[in-house]
């Protein structure tokens, strides 16, 4: 396993997964360079989370790589775009560099198909709980496309989507496999779900 150097964007809450989508409206001037330099390069682009508030953050050591699958340049120089997962990574050093957005040199980790995966009871678990938390945070949900995705479809999406703390999301990011993730999914949606103050109160798994 070879490490590789690329741009990378630190962004809390956001989690790039292996085969999964992200998209992302990009407005200020040092990551418009990063995706214009990505362009015409390897379109390569690394989602990772601070680890702090600090300027700048901490980044946590592991998050996605993505390759930017479409981009729209607007008038005013804003993008959006849609980064699709290549691989989780970990990062070995921070670069020194010119540009205004930060750069790692990172190993990539190997990732197996995880489709299919999880069992028929652990799969109508998470759907209960998912069911339960969407109501609380008053989410309207087309739960007959929710039933037609796969066991990766549905694991990753609630992960991207659920609002909850950094340490969760970097918690179910860094799952060993698809059912660690979903079976974490469920604590973390019910624990919030069930806190003072319910889905809506404060989020205090960080």
């Amino acid at each position: 396993m070879s490490a590789l150097s690329f741009p990378v964007f630190p962004l809390a809450g956001a989690l790039l997964f292996p085969r999964g989508q992200l998209p992302l409206h990009i407005f200020e001037p040092r990551y418009r360079d990063m995706i214009a330099d990505a362009m015409a390069g390897d379109r390569l682009i690394g989602m990772v989370q601070p680890r702090d508030r600090r300027d700048p953050p901490g980044l946590f050591p592991i998050g996605g790589l993505g390759r930017i699958a479409e981009c729209e340049r607007r008038a005013d120089g804003r993008y959006n775009i849609v980064l699709q997962g290549l691989a989780r990574f970990r990062i070995l050093r921070e670069l020194a560099v010119t540009t205004r957005y930060r750069q790692v040199e990172a190993l990539c980790q190997d990732e197996p198909g995880e489709d299919g995966v999880l069992g028929i009871a652990q799969r109508a678990e998470l759907e209960r709980e998912a069911r339960a938390y969407a109501d609380a945070l008053g989410y309207a949900v087309d739960w007959e496309s929710v039933a037609r995705l796969d066991d990766e479809q549905l694991v990753n999406g609630i992960c991207q989507v659920a609002p909850l703390d950094t340490g969760s999301k970097q918690a179910l990011l860094e799952a060993e496999d698809l059912a660690e993730r979903a079976d974490l999914a469920v604590q973390f949606m019910q624990f919030q779900r069930m806190a003072p103050g319910g889905a809506d109160g404060p989020r205090t798994l960080q």
